[in-house]
């Protein structure tokens, strides 16, 4: 490929003065609004901790063993997973500010060919989000992960592996946006067995938690931003709540309860309790239940709010909690009862209620982590083509992280409603959520043993220590979590496993026709051998197509001539192509190149997208995308479209273009209400996109500099254009039907033939489709046979 790339001056911005730092203002406002919304499912985990581990698998005793070694376990595990795992570690994994399993994919995708989409091109690594982190890109023989990158692109199977592996990470994400919900709601409700008696509380719980947690899931629509303000005060007073019970609890019950912050209670505990201990695990391990919370919704906040948040607020008070339970409960072994109730027994009996009041607030609030991850993580699968296309709403003009998906939202409802009726308590609930986070966080140690060498460049012995040190410690608690699969854990693999088939399938499909594509693509020759009217009657306007394509013409283009033998003057084959970083600048939105001779006018533009990027409107999409072309022509070079036949069988001459905002030395398009200047210009009268029958008459005008001169053909070639422009513009978009081939094999006909043709029967339009006015717009549809 020729890339060309056009020298622009843009303020606030060169490869060496990246973006501007945040101030401190805003700093400590996202960290503010954090804790309503990252920390809390992780704040009001002291709910059902104790009550889980204790619920069936420890016999207590008279001594105080067991409830120290559990509050060492639950110590040493928030320190080492949240704390150093997490915060230090991870965090630092962003993908340009974005977080999550599916972006440490996408990373991954970045520095080794290991996308399974071959939709890729060399332009693309010259993205700025491509190198804003990485530093210097070039390999060489010194590079420790050189040997790794070069098995991963040579193996297919090795690419699928790590496909399937960050799509399993992504659907136990999903599995755990419907159980955390669940099991916090429902851990607070069940406070009320201290309040209410028996007999009624058995017939309020279940009704009131599905109460609260259909108002939770209606808030969503509201965004992030509005419920982060909203819910920031009830987890601090939450917080606040929790730290001052528990050291009231260490001073008045037990001051020495320090000591259980040693290691050595956790070999005690272990060797005494054997079996039972170890399958208690799965109740301790709920004390770090949304962690990963603060990496998938990085990119609603920042690295640096989300750190400041947990190491100065969470992680004190959640550590004053768990000993101030600790030290109630050793000094009340009455009966097993007091185990099952856990944190409501320890609170003074005359703020019982208040505390529950706070309690069913904040588990509303602490719902809402998991829930802004799910929306954040199946966006970023859906662009990059792993999941059926749903509606993005983007509920933030500032923060584009920031987004609402009413599909997902409600199914994770109705699947919420379902478990909590379900089940009717924590414990079964309990072992399902403990299995779908350890889950989680084994898949982003696998992924990030992989960025620590192909990406920051690091030893291997380095990663290797990183996934045995961590992979250990939360292997064990997964081996503790899937022996309770009959007891509730079944959930989230049942999930997993029908979310994971959606995915696979809907991304098998989709590589499947961007094959056929590829492989049926008509060559250049063909046009050629049209002669230059195409063969056909060409009428006025500009004609887009759009194709999945980033080289040749589709196959679709030839299926219209044939059946219809009248064309636009101006052809454009448009594609929308999404990379594999959270955003594509302006000033790298369109690759525009030239398909046949000049004369042919007929044009190849790729708009490039991240998977936080927001498709431009209608209006906008239009303005970019002929300014985009008229600045392709003015700064060809004329050399390299000299009509030999050997400069047009290479077609790919691909230059980059940003929107018309970005154009501050090319040409820009003029509006009526601006005033008049000394620049040239280029008019003609125009009826307004449509409208083709009735509206109001405005020109379309290009903005043209004066210096350098321009070239009289090239001045042709514009006012053509913008001919072509007035006349009105058509969208041309293919519907295709994929069918499998005679003779495929069982599996492949079920896969094609029916997952991924129901998938794409009810998934919605593309967001590109949406922006185009209804009335210019044609589907054309065609059988792929794969």
């Amino acid at each position: 490929m020729i890339l060309r790339r056009p020298v622009m001056d843009i303020e606030g911005w060169s490869p060496n003065n990246p973006l501007k730092k945040e101030s401190w203002r805003t700093v400590l406002t996202l960290a503010y609004q954090s804790l309503g919304v990252v920390y809390g499912d992780l704040s009001t985990s002291p709910l059902y901790v104790y009550k889980s581990t204790f619920a069936e698998d420890i016999q207590h005793s008279e001594s105080n063993e067991e409830i120290y070694g559990v509050l060492s376990f639950v110590f040493w595990t928030l320190t080492l997973i949240p704390l150093i795992k997490y915060v230090f570690i991870v965090l630092r994994a962003d993908d340009n500010g974005e977080g999550g399993t599916f972006a440490l994919y996408s990373l991954l995708c970045r520095h080794a060919r290991v996308s399974t989409l071959p939709n890729g091109q060399l332009a693309d690594q010259e993205l700025y989000e491509y190198h804003n982190k990485d530093g210097n890109e070039s390999c060489n023989n010194r590079d420790p992960g050189l040997r790794l990158k070069s098995t991963l692109e040579k193996h297919r199977f090795l690419q699928r592996i790590l496909l399937i592996l960050a799509l399993i990470g992504t659907c136990m994400v999903i599995g755990d946006g419907v159980l955390t919900p669940a099991i916090s709601v429902f851990s607070a409700v069940s406070g009320l067995e201290l309040v209410v008696s028996k007999h009624h509380h058995e017939y309020i719980e279940v009704p009131i938690a599905c109460i609260i947690l259909v108002f939770l899931f209606y808030l969503q629509h509201y965004g992030t931003h509005r419920i982060g303000f909203l819910f920031a005060p009830v987890v601090i007073a939450w917080l606040f709540c929790i730290s001052s019970i528990g050291v009231y609890n260490i001073f008045h019950w037990n001051p020495q309860v320090y000591q259980a912050l040693s290691p050595y209670y956790m070999y005690k505990f272990l060797k005494k309790t054997q079996r039972g201990g170890w399958m208690s695990l799965g109740g301790i391990l709920l004390c770090i239940t949304g962690s990963e919370a603060m990496f998938a919704d990085l990119g609603h906040f920042s690295q640096l709010s989300i750190k400041i948040a947990f190491s100065f607020v969470v992680y004190p008070a959640l550590i004053l909690a768990y000993m101030g339970q600790a030290a109630y409960l050793s000094k009340h072994h009455i009966i097993e009862s007091d185990y099952r109730i856990g944190f409501y027994e320890s609170v003074p009996e005359r703020i019982r209620w208040p505390v529950l009041a706070i309690a069913i607030l904040a588990a509303v609030v602490g719902s809402q982590a998991i829930i802004t991850g799910t929306f954040s993580i199946i966006k970023q699968c859906s662009a990059l083509g792993c999941f059926p296309r749903v509606k993005v709403i983007h509920t933030s003009s500032k923060i584009c992280g920031q987004i609402y998906i009413p599909e997902i939202n409600w199914t994770l409802m109705m699947l919420c409603l379902a478990v909590t009726v379900g089940f009717r308590d924590t414990k079964h609930i309990s072992n399902a959520s403990g299995l779908a986070v350890i889950t989680v966080m084994l898949v982003t140690t696998c992924l990030m043993s992989l960025v620590i060498v192909l990406c920051w460049k690091r030893s291997i012995i380095f990663a290797i220590c990183f996934i045995f040190f961590f992979g250990s410690i939360e292997a064990l608690y997964f081996s503790a979590s899937l022996i309770k699969f009959r007891e509730g854990a079944w959930v989230p693999v049942v999930l997993s496993f029908v979310f994971l088939a959606i995915m696979y399938i809907w991304h098998y499909g989709t590589l499947k026709k961007y094959e056929f594509e590829f492989q049926n693509k008509v060559s250049i020759n063909w046009l050629l051998s049209l002669g230059q009217n195409l063969g056909i009657v060409r009428v006025k306007g500009i004609g887009l197509i759009h194709t999945e394509l980033v080289s040749g013409i589709p196959s679709i283009f030839s299926h219209f001539v044939t059946n219809l033998p009248a064309f636009h003057q101006v052809l454009v084959l448009f594609c929308i192509k999404y990379v594999p970083v959270p955003h594509v600048r302006p000033e790298e939105r369109f690759l525009v190149g030239r398909i046949g001779p000049k004369e042919y006018r007929v044009y190849r533009c790729i708009a490039r997208y991240g998977y936080r990027d927001m498709v431009l409107d209608d209006v906008e999409f239009e303005k970019d995308l002929v300014c985009s072309i008229a600045e392709f022509m003015r700064s060809e070079d004329p050399e390299l479209n000299n009509g030999t036949l050997d400069n047009l069988e290479n077609e790919e001459k691909m230059t980059v273009i940003g929107t018309a905002s970005t154009h501050y030395k090319g040409i820009t398009k003029w509006d009526d209400d601006k005033e008049q200047s000394s620049e040239v210009t280029c008019t003609g009268d125009v009826t307004e996109v449509g409208s083709p029958d009735v509206g109001p008459r405005k020109r379309v005008r290009f903005v043209v500099p004066e210096s350098p001169k321009i070239d009289r053909s090239v001045r042709l070639e514009l006012n053509e254009l913008m001919e072509a422009r007035e006349a009105g513009m058509a969208f041309i978009l293919g519907h295709c039907y994929v069918r499998t081939k005679t003779g495929s094999g069982l599996i492949k006909r079920l896969v094609i033939n029916l997952g991924y043709d129901f998938l794409q029967r009810n998934c919605r339009a593309p967001t590109y489709a949406s922006s185009f006015p209804r009335a210019s717009t044609l589907e054309v549809g065609m059988i792929y046979h794969v």
